[in-house]
């Protein structure tokens, strides 16, 4: 039986966008030159932020972009316009899919698996949409994912509402989608944070992926870089 593959697991308490938007960038880069490179998984909560898809609509913003006291990214991932705040946590999955499989549509729903399992340690049944992407509790939608793949690899994500302000979410119409309200695992279950939840999320990513989870220290050159 061969080993499991290796992702190394990079958890941040809280990260400016644009940092970890930089992070992504090398990391890709630094795969595409050399695709033996270890997979690796970014964890962590932003700063309140709003982003768009390369092909998003500023439509869907209910603000004028450019007199934003919250900052505003249009970034290479699918989909439409979300927002991302404290108690919401990200993760940022860069994997090479030639080790998995060369399928985009499998990856969508895999992250969307991992969210699934989640929710079901927290007896909550997390439902997903026919042509949609994500995942929702009761009608609600709790988890947005998005992506960008190069060459096979990955970059972008999924975003679980743990427990945010969820009042970010009235200033858009979040991905794109008018008729289905946000919500948030706290609002299904008490006394839960990001902070309790990373670890579930760990453990699901493994099991959904087959790979095994190593936590290492963010390395000091890319930290100051």
């Amino acid at each position: 039986m061969s080993p499991l593959r290796p992702v190394c697991l990079y958890q941040f308490d809280r990260l400016a966008y644009a940092q970890a938007w930089q992070w992504q960038q090398d990391l890709v880069r630094a795969r595409r030159e050399n695709p033996e490179l270890s997979d690796v998984l970014l964890l962590l909560e932003h700063p309140p932020v709003y982003t768009l898809g390369k092909g998003a609509t500023s439509d869907f913003l209910k603000f004028d972009p450019n007199a934003s006291e919250i900052e505003v990214y249009r970034v290479e991932r699918g989909g439409e316009v979300t927002y991302h705040c404290p108690g919401q946590l990200v993760a940022y999955p860069i994997l090479n899919l030639q080790h998995y499989r060369q399928d985009l549509h499998w990856y969508l729903r895999q992250l969307e698996e991992v969210v699934i399992r989640v929710l079901r340690d927290y007896g909550l049944r997390g439902d997903r949409l026919a042509g949609l992407t994500g995942v929702w509790v009761e009608g609600r939608k709790v988890a947005a994912v998005g992506i960008k793949v190069s060459r096979w690899i990955t970059m972008h994500g999924f975003a679980l509402n743990v427990s945010p302000d969820l009042k970010g979410f009235e200033a858009i119409v979040p991905c794109g989608i008018a008729d289905r309200p946000v919500g948030s695992l706290a609002q299904f279950v008490g006394d839960v944070s990001c902070d309790r939840v990373r670890q579930r999320t760990i453990a699901a990513f493994a099991d959904t992926f087959g790979v095994r989870v190593i936590e290492l220290e963010w390395p000091q050159k890319l930290a100051n870089g």
